[in-house]
Formats: C-alpha cells, sequence, structure tokens
C-alpha cells in the first residue's frame, strides 16, 4: 500500500499545486471569504479524518454555553438531505448526519444546523436563532468562511508535520495552511506521555508560532444505552464490538487495557448499515452463548443504531486536556469572544 501510494507522488505534486493557487486567491482577496458580525470558531485539521474533531466541538459547547447562545453548524457529511436543515428531535442520522445528531441528543440549548454552504447555512441559523457564537464544524479547508478563531487538530501519531499531500500522504492541503490557526491542539495523546515527548513536538511545530495544546480520550465510566454498567466491568461480558469510525485502535486497545473478550465487526467511517448487515450483526450476537454479553457502539455509530438493532450499548468519549492545559486554552478562547463582542 506504501510502495503504490508513493507511486502517487506525482499527483500529489499537481494536487499540492492546485490547493496553494487556491489559497493563494483567497489571501490575495480574488476569491471571495466572507465575514460575520459575530466569531465564527473553526475547528478543523490539514489531515483526512480521525483526528478528533467531534469530541473538541463538545467540549467547546461546554464551554460556553452557559454564558453564550451556541450556535453548531456542520455538513451533515453523509446524510440523505439537501440543502439546509435546522435540527429537531424528529430527524435521523440519516436526515442530517451522525455527529450533528450526536450534538442535538446531548445539548438541549443550542441551535445546530446542517449546510454544505457554510456562509447560506451561517446567515440563515443567524436568522433563525440568533446564536452569540458560532461554531463550525470540519471546515479548516472551506475558505469561503472567514472565520474569526481557528482550532487546528493534529493527531498525536500522525502529526501533520511528519505527513504529505494526498494522495500520497494524508494531507488535504499544505502544511502551511497552519499558518491560519490560533491554536494547534494534539489529539489523541497517551495518558502518560511525557514533557520530553511533548517538548520535542512543540518543536516540531514551533515555526507556526502557535500556541500547542496537549489532549487525550477520556472514557465515560459507565455504558449508556440499553446497559449502563461501570465501563471497568465490561470485562464481565462477552461483546460484540461494532464500529463505523475513521480510527478504531484507541477504543480498542482500551479495551484490551480493560481486558476485555470481545469481537470486532468493523465497518468504514459514518457507514449507513444495510438490512443484510443488521441481520448479520443480530445473529452474531444471537450465537454468543455466554449468561452476559452486550453489543458496545462508539457514540457516533448509536445514533445511526439505535433504530434498527436490539440490545446496543454505547462508551461515550470525551477531550481532556493534559497537564492543567484546559485553564489556558479556556482562557484564550474567552479572550477571543470578549474581544469580538
Amino acid at each position: 500500500m506504501k510502495i503504490f501510494r508513493f507511486l502517487l507522488f506525482p499527483f500529489a505534486i499537481l494536487y499540492d499545486a492546485v490547493t496553494r493557487i487556491r489559497n493563494f486567491f483567497f489571501d490575495i482577496g480574488v476569491f471571495k471569504e466572507t465575514t460575520f458580525n459575530i466569531p465564527v470558531i473553526v475547528v478543523g485539521n490539514l489531515s483526512v479524518g480521525g483526528t478528533g474533531k467531534t469530541p473538541q466541538i463538545e467540549y467547546l459547547i461546554r464551554l460556553l454555553k452557559d454564558n453564550y447562545k451556541v450556535g453548531v453548524l456542520s455538513r451533515g457529511y453523509k446524510r440523505k438531505t439537501k440543502g439546509f436543515v435546522l435540527l429537531n428531535s424528529t430527524h435521523t442520522a440519516a436526515e442530517v448526519g451522525d455527529e450533528p445528531l450526536q450534538y442535538f441528543k446531548k445539548f438541549s440549548n443550542i441551535a445546530l444546523a446542517v449546510n454544505a454552504n457554510r456562509v447560506e447555512g451561517i446567515f440563515k441559523l443567524c436568522n433563525l436563532k440568533n446564536p452569540d457564537v458560532i461554531l463550525l464544524d470540519d471546515a479548516y479547508q472551506h475558505r469561503k468562511v472567514k472565520g474569526s478563531f481557528y482550532v487546528l487538530l493534529t493527531k498525536y501519531n500522525d502529526l501533520f508535520i511528519d505527513d504529505f499531500l494526498l494522495p500520497t500522504g494524508n494531507l488535504r492541503e499544505s502544511k502551511k495552511g497552519a499558518n491560519r490557526s490560533n491554536a494547534i491542539l494534539v489529539t489523541k495523546c497517551p495518558k502518560n506521555i511525557t514533557a520530553e515527548e511533548q517538548r520535542v513536538i512543540k518543536n516540531k511545530l514551533s515555526k507556526y508560532n502557535k500556541p500547542v495544546f496537549f489532549t487525550t480520550i477520556k472514557y465515560a465510566e459507565t455504558t449508556l444505552g440499553s446497559q449502563q454498567i461501570q465501563t471497568e466491568k465490561i470485562k464481565d461480558f462477552s461483546v460484540l464490538l461494532i464500529t463505523g469510525i475513521a480510527h478504531t485502535e484507541p477504543l480498542t486497545n482500551y479495551l484490551l487495557d480493560l481486558k476485555v473478550n470481545f469481537e470486532h465487526l468493523k465497518f468504514s467511517d459514518h457507514h449507513h448499515f444495510s438490512e443484510e448487515e443488521i441481520d448479520k450483526i443480530q445473529k452474531k450476537f444471537d450465537k454468543i452463548q455466554a449468561e452476559k454479553k452486550m453489543i458496545l457502539t462508539t457514540e457516533k455509530d448509536y445514533v445511526r443504531l439505535i433504530n434498527i438493532l436490539d440490545d446496543l450499548s454505547y462508551l461515550a468519549i470525551e477531550t481532556s486536556f493534559l497537564n492543567e492545559q484546559s485553564k489556558t486554552f479556556s482562557n484564550l478562547i474567552n479572550l477571543h469572544l470578549n474581544g469580538n463582542n
């Protein structure tokens, strides 16, 4: 696979040229960027998928919701509807996308919409809900919107600084795009990352002159859904694990650390399950002979599976800042918002 991607190097050079020209035209004003009268915080990455955008958006919602009227706009990836949709309690993941529906079910006091056209989406969301701040999900390359603050995510074991352009590597645009960020978050770090490791990563990223933060995944203390048990007791169950996310290693490694006995059925990111696949999952679960058993999935998959699969539990995650860096990050966000009000 690596050799094949290396052979695609000439296409990566062409891709790099196209994206650089596009960004240059936005930088000099040939292509229009739309600014807004309220703060627009953009969360995204330079690499494709799996950097932890969803828990980071949720972190920002928790941070801001008690003091600001928060609006969230997402593309609604792989949804079956088109155009602008303001979420309500009747919507399904197929209609609005799994991540937006996850936000909606967890946070009742936010205004949440989906629209692939982010400029149109922001205007409509502002007209309908009049938020104080908008969080823009996975829109780092959507330069038709001029965000007021950019949070750039990069995964601990797959830093953008060590990567290359598609299709040889996984970068959506040149590393130079990091210059647009206001803060860089190194995500999915091991909890025991050393000060020396953090120093090495900061040195790698120092050329961008941005504040660098380190975050990890924090798993919920109990499962939710059909069976609500303490996470440490999952090991007492025979588990059928169902995932449709980009990178499953953090979850599977966590379960292995808990000494959980599980069989893993892995599907593509944002996968829409067919009736045949659901039937296969149910039959495989029914064949498990253990007295204690469960179907376990991620929270993002749960919102797609809840209405089509019985006896389903999920393990929620949150972003957690290391070394008490959360206060510094929160101050940075609040300083920005106070400067825009």
